[in-house]
């Protein structure tokens, strides 16, 4: 059941913030591959299936800016960066869980 606020005008805040964190097609399939464990940018590429260098970029710096996942560089030769999934974006994992269900509900009643 979705709580219902006195403000309604609070409440909608509250959601298009949700939504501008989560937005487009490809943030929660980045965070739902991070789920298993931090990688590196050719691992996510080949994960989100689909996805340009270039929009792998941009919404990687996205999730950063909103502390959804976090960049870690290590001195290393050649040098590694991985991404990693925060706490805070992990508190995303109920909603990821509840969108994969729905997703395949959907797809059954759309699909057959």
């Amino acid at each position: 059941m979705i709580p219902q606020e006195k403000d309604c005008s609070k409440a909608m805040l509250s959601i298009k913030d949700a939504l501008e964190a989560v937005s487009g097609n490809w943030k929660l399939l980045i965070l739902y591959a991070l789920c298993s464990g931090p990688k590196r940018f050719t691992e996510l590429k080949k994960e989100v299936i689909g996805i340009t260098d270039k929009t792998l970029v941009r919404e990687l710096k996205n999730l950063q800016a909103d502390k959804l996942i976090s960049r870690h560089v290590y001195d290393k030769t050649p040098i590694l960066i991985e991404y990693q999934i925060t706490d805070h974006g992990r508190s995303l994992n109920k909603v990821l869980y509840e969108l994969w269900n729905w997703g395949l509900s959907h797809r059954r009643e759309v699909i057959g």
